[in-house]
């Protein structure tokens, strides 16, 4: 059906500047609300009907006599039909809609594929914060994702795939607490237990994991715990690095690959939030400065 529509739409063209040079733009074919209309329709004789100063139906009528003499609508049509104020229904033969198979089986796994268009797209997906394994929500985004990648991937963009990386902030700190409050030997229900803390097993886990001074790696980081229960900093990376290994294990077998984890943890160490605070401080004190020599002036 792909090289058909090409063939109708260059034949639909042909047709259009036969009766206004230049109409050869207007060319497009649509696929009707009501299957029983017929597989395509084109609204282009309405859209000719002014500059030619036209009834759009009679404009219909031309068109379908300049189609006719197309050998592309003579191939693969088998009735053209006007309707309405001067849409043109097209009813394909059945040899157009089986000369799909055809193409499905020569271009096998590269059937529908389009050439390099030159552009570029990130997409971001999954994304989910390192502080617990992954749920069936982020596998639904995980196979939403890939599929969008897929696609784009096959009608000729360059798909750049982005894991946004939550490594910082609040939700670690409580994360890192969380881990300490374990390997102290304070559970949820205990007096002890901050309501905001983390409370799944896994916690327990990784707070063990962490007393045995072992080692863990994930696919950009790893980190050998100092076993201390005081070594706060410690158990927050110790405990990013293992859940974010988590992480990678499901991806891996979810057969998910991303070209960049970018990490939030990054945005501070690099500078870029301080430099955003100071620009904001800077542009704030240049406001207020300015309207107050306004206010002065008055």
């Amino acid at each position: 059906m792909l090289l058909v529509k090409t063939e109708l739409l260059q034949a639909l063209a042909t047709a259009l500047e036969s009766l206004m040079p230049g109409a050869g733009t207007k060319a497009a074919l649509e696929s009707p609300k009501v299957a029983a209309h017929g597989d395509f329709a084109t609204t282009a004789a309405m859209q000719l009907a002014k500059p030619l100063q036209r009834n759009p139906r009679q404009v219909a009528e031309q068109l379908i006599a300049a189609l006719q003499a197309q050998s592309a609508f003579s191939t693969w049509v088998d009735a053209l039909e006007i309707a309405g104020p001067g849409f043109i229904n097209i009813r394909l033969k059945a040899a157009a809609k089986q000369a799909v198979v055809r193409e499905v089986l020569t271009g096998g796994l590269c059937f529908g594929q389009q050439p390099s268009n030159g552009q570029q797209l990130l997409v971001e997906f999954v994304s989910a914060n390192p502080t617990g394994p992954l749920h069936v929500g982020h596998a639904r985004q995980a196979a939403l994702g890939d599929a969008i990648c897929n696609l784009y991937a096959t009608q000729g963009w360059k798909v750049y795939r982005e894991f946004y990386y939550n490594d910082a902030g609040v939700q670690i700190n409580t994360l890192a607490t969380s881990t300490q409050l374990r390997a102290q030997g304070i559970k949820p229900g205990d007096a002890q237990w901050p309501e905001a803390s983390y409370a799944g097993d896994y916690i327990a886990d990784i707070a063990a994991d962490f007393l045995a001074g072992k080692t863990v790696a994930a696919d950009d980081r790893s980190f050998t715990a100092s076993g201390d229960v005081n070594d706060l900093e410690g158990m927050r990376e110790f405990a990013v690095a293992y859940l974010r290994r988590e992480q990678d294990l499901d991806l891996q077998a979810f057969a998910l690959k991303f070209d960049n984890y970018y990490l939030e943890s990054s945005l501070y160490s690099s500078g870029r939030v301080e430099a955003a605070v100071n620009t904001r401080s800077s542009e704030e004190t240049v406001f207020f400065s300015r309207k107050s020599a306004a206010m002065s002036a008055m």
